[in-house]
C-alpha cells in the first residue's frame, strides 16, 4: 500500500496524518496492495473543530467478518463503501482536543471512526460512546466481549435463539470473537452446548471455556462426527458461518428449532456463493430460521452491556484477542486473514499502543 512513511510517537507533531481508502471492488476475495490504498490527510488540529465535534486518535481497528460484505455494491443493512472512502470500522480513539464537554481530552471512546490515525466525530454520533474499563476488564473488551461482538452474541442467543435450560446448542465459528461469547451465554443458561472451529487448539479452547463438546472442522471425519455429537438433534444453532456447517446443522435439526443467522463467512470472499442443498428441511422440521444484525437491538444496548459487564467481572465470561502490530499497514492483511481463521477470540488492529498515545492517561 505504498511506501511506509516515519510516523511520530506525538502524531501532532506531524505535518500528516494516514488513513486507508477502498480503491477497487474485490470480485471475490480481497486482494492486498489493489483493494485498498493508502491516503496521505494534512494534519487536523482543534482548530477545525466545530461545536460539538472532538478529534481523536485511533488506538486500535476492530477486524470483523462483516467487513467483507460491506465492499459489495449492493443493498444491505447499511450502504456499501465508496470508491475513495475511509474504510468503515469501528475504532477505540483518545480524544485529543474537544469541544464537546462530555468528551474531555484524554477520555477513551469507541467510534466508527474507520481505518485512520485521526477523525474528527460529533458528539451527536449515536455510535460515539466513552469507554468504562470493566471490573476484570481492560480497554479492548470495548470491542470485544462487551462491545459489538459480545453484544451479538447476546441477543443472537436470547433474544432470536431463545435459548433455554435443557436446550441443546450448536455454534459454528465458536472459537471466534462472537461466536465463543455465544457458546458460554449458552452454558450460562443451562444449556448444552457443541463448538465448532478450525483448529485442534481452538478446540481445545471451547472445552476449556465450558462448552460441552467441541469438533475441528477440518477433522476428515468431521461429518461423520458431527452426525455422532448431535444425536439428540439441535434445539438452537447459532450460525457464524454458512456453507456446509450449515447444510449438516440442517440435517440434524430437531422440530421446531431454532436457527440464528448470524453469519455466513466460508461464502462472504466466493465469486459464486452457494446455499445449503436441503433448505427444505426448513419446511419439513419447521425450523425457524432468523437473520440479524446488532443495530436492531440498539435500543436495549445498555441492559445487555450491564449483564455482559457483569458476567465478566464475575469471572463468567471469559475471552481470548489477536492483536495485530504494524500499525495501519497491518489492517488489509489482517481482514484477510481473518477469513483464513488466524485469530482465536477477537481480531484487532493496533494502531498506536494507548502508552504511546498523547496525553496518555492509562
Amino acid at each position: 500500500m505504498g511506501n511506509q512513511i516515519p510516523r511520530n510517537k506525538n502524531i501532532m507533531a506531524q505535518s500528516t496524518y494516514q488513513s486507508i481508502v477502498l480503491a477497487q471492488r474485490p470480485k471475490a476475495t480481497i486482494i492486498p496492495g489493489e483493494t485498498f490504498s493508502k491516503k496521505t490527510n494534512p494534519m487536523v488540529s482543534e482548530k477545525d473543530l466545530k461545536d460539538g465535534d472532538i478529534l481523536i486518535e485511533t488506538l486500535y481497528l476492530s477486524l470483523d467478518p462483516a467487513m467483507r460484505g460491506w465492499l459489495n455494491d449492493r443493498r444491505s443493512y447499511v450502504p456499501p463503501v465508496q470508491i475513495g472512502e475511509t474504510m468503515r470500522g469501528i475504532a477505540i480513539g483518545r480524544v485529543l482536543a474537544t469541544k464537546a464537554s462530555s468528551y474531555p481530552v484524554g477520555s477513551i471512546v469507541t467510534c466508527y471512526a474507520g481505518w485512520t490515525e485521526l477523525a474528527i466525530i460529533n458528539s451527536s454520533n449515536p455510535n460515539l460512546q466513552l469507554v468504562n474499563v470493566p471490573s476484570n476488564g481492560k480497554i479492548t473488551d470495548a470491542l470485544g466481549v462487551v462491545g459489538p461482538t459480545g453484544l451479538t452474541a447476546y441477543f443472537g442467543m436470547l433474544e432470536i435463539g431463545q435459548v433455554k435450560a435443557g436446550d441443546f446448542v450448536v455454534v459454528s465459528g465458536a472459537a471466534g470473537a462472537t461466536g465463543s461469547v455465544a457458546c458460554q451465554i449458552a452454558k450460562l443458561k443451562g444449556a448444552k452446548v457443541l463448538g465448532i472451529a478450525g483448529s485442534d487448539d481452538k478446540v481445545k479452547w471451547l472445552k476449556e471455556l465450558g462448552c460441552d463438546d467441541a469438533l475441528n472442522y477440518k477433522d476428515p471425519d468431521f461429518a461423520t462426527n458431527f452426525k455422532e455429537s448431535t444425536k439428540d438433534l439441535i434445539d438452537v444453532f447459532f450460525d457464524n458461518v454458512g456453507g456446509d456447517v450449515l447444510e449438516l446443522a440442517l440435517s440434524r435439526a430437531k422440530a421446531h428449532a431454532r436457527f440464528v443467522m448470524c453469519g455466513a463467512i466460508s461464502q462472504y470472499n466466493s465469486a459464486q456463493p452457494v446455499g445449503p442443498k436441503n433448505i427444505s428441511m426448513v419446511i419439513a422440521m419447521r425450523i425457524k430460521m432468523q437473520g440479524f444484525v446488532v443495530f436492531d437491538f440498539a435500543k436495549q444496548y445498555a441492559s445487555a452491556a450491564k449483564d455482559l459487564t457483569q458476567w465478566l467481572a464475575e469471572g463468567k465470561l471469559l475471552r481470548k484477542e489477536t492483536i495485530l502490530k504494524g500499525g495501519l499497514d497491518a489492517a488489509e492483511q489482517g481482514l484477510v486473514d481473518l477469513y483464513n481463521g488466524i485469530n482465536t477470540g477477537k481480531l484487532l488492529v493496533e494502531v498506536k499502543a494507548p502508552e504511546e498515545s498523547v496525553g496518555s492517561r492509562l
